[in-house]
């Protein structure tokens, strides 16, 4: 029954990268019926429990499927389908609440930047050699992690946020390990850990944030890695308050070798306090990207931790694309010097308009959830019929399967795109296609 190829390996990781090796080579291929675990376990010599935990962290990574007693066979599209791909795509007519963009009305205008960049950069072109960091957008990044009490350390640039906690869990993790992630969380981030081979740890949360013990229960549950969104979290717009983050910093503090990572996803866009966790453990990495409040296509993310995980991160950054574009750091360094983002403006836009919409899902029985930042969050029975409904009236959604992975159906709605006028339909749309739902944890 095992079939021409050989499955090897002792352990669930190296169980695990020989079957992907098999589909990679086309030697399993679409639809190949993988060997019943126990099966495998004996023809390996390891306890089953490695061979569960081998298919587990295949079938999180989407190289495979489980149909119950007909058992486990490698997915028609293997490690193909991202999270992203689920998004409902907006017919003529219909608004678009899904994409998750920010709004171009409040995104500062980039001429003057560029401009600026440029004569910068005529004055001293950046060179093969030359340090990876603009100093001027090192300084102003610095000053401003100081401000927002981020412990002192190196500073380092990457392309976006996803692209530095790539490069963070890659200087510290291997593949098989385990990383707490929150749920409902970052879609790309689900993606992304399984994508490098690692197992992720959901973690619930409420509107501050992490709930102390599912960090404590994830911990103990081997994770090495804790990704923590500081302020509007994607895509419930949780952000944690000073005592959420004390009791944070508790747990942490039993757990020091744990990788820490922050992502300020609501830099610039939120008016609110930080409350950074940086420093509870021995390594960890703070992130600050300008997509939101500066604009998607400014492809620039600051990170700054300790000093070994920097160091590893930009040891291996200078054996690839060696930096980020110096004409890229000075726009974005202008853009900051200048205060081109008025950030009390932009948070009170998005606040108005995501306040709305949660007081009239409310005054309809809708339970909704959006504390700061873009998003709205909403509980339902029956997302895919949700979703279905809210098309049909003529708004497009995001649902919820590509934010979840154990916590309960919901979709989100983005804001950025909403007038005034655009909340009481809106709310009306949504009463119509979900029936009243009790509170609950996001978990």
């Amino acid at each position: 029954m095992l079939g021409e190829y050989r499955i090897s390996g002792r352990r669930a990781s190296e169980i695990a990268a020989s079957v992907e090796g098999g589909v990679a080579t086309g030697d399993l291929a679409p639809g190949h019926v993988l060997p019943p675990m126990r099966e495998l376990a004996t023809h390996l010599g390891v306890n089953p429990n490695t061979v569960a935990a081998a298919y587990r962290t295949l079938r999180e990574r989407g190289v495979i499927e489980t149909a119950g007693r007909r058992g486990s066979r490698v997915r028609s599209r293997p490690a193909s389908t991202a999270r992203g791909s689920l998004r409902v795509e907006a017919p003529p007519g219909a608004r678009d609440l899904g994409a998750g963009n920010p709004d171009p009305t409040l995104l500062p205008g980039l001429g003057e930047a560029l401009a600026a960049a440029g004569a910068d950069y005529d004055g001293g072109p950046c060179l093969y050699g030359d340090a990876a960091v603009v100093p001027r957008l090192a300084e102003l990044a610095r000053a401003g992690l100081d401000a927002d009490g981020v412990p002192a350390g190196p500073v380092a640039v990457a392309s976006g946020s996803l692209d530095a906690i790539e490069r963070v869990l890659a200087a510290h993790l291997k593949p098989g390990d385990a990383v707490a992630v929150e749920d409902p969380g970052w879609g790309a981030l689900l993606d992304l850990v399984p994508a490098l081979g690692m197992h992720v740890v959901p973690m619930a949360l409420d509107e501050d944030g992490p709930l102390p013990g599912e960090v404590e229960r994830a911990l103990r549950a081997g994770a090495r890695a804790l990704v923590v969104t500081g302020r509007a979290q994607n895509p419930t717009g949780a952000t944690l308050g000073s005592r959420r983050a004390q009791e944070l910093r508790s747990v942490l503090a039993e757990h020091p070798g744990v990788l820490l990572i922050e992502d300020d996803h609501g830099h610039a866009i939120v008016d609110l306090p930080l409350h950074p966790l940086a420093g509870a453990t021995e390594r960890w990495a703070f992130v600050r990207s300008a997509s939101k409040a500066y604009g998607p296509d400014l492809r620039l993310a600051v990170l700054t931790g300790d000093a070994l995980t920097v160091d590893r991160v930009t040891g291996r950054q200078q054996l690839g694309p060696g930096w980020v574009s110096g004409l890229l750091q000075r726009t974005v360094a202008h853009l900051w010097a200048s205060g081109a983002v008025d950030v009390p403006a932009v948070a009170r836009s998005y606040g108005e308009r995501r306040d709305a919409l949660v007081r009239a899902l409310e005054s309809r029985g809708i339970v909704a959830y959006g504390r700061t930042g873009m998003n709205v969050w909403v509980p339902v029975g029956d997302e895919t019929g949700a979703v279905a409904r809210l098309l049909q009236a003529g708004w497009a959604v995001a649902p919820g399967a590509r934010f979840r992975i154990a916590s309960p159906q919901a979709v989100r709605l983005t804001v950025s795109a909403l007038s005034a006028a655009d909340i009481e339909p809106l709310a009306d749309a949504v009463a119509a296609a979900v029936p009243p739902a009790r509170p609950v944890s996001y978990g």
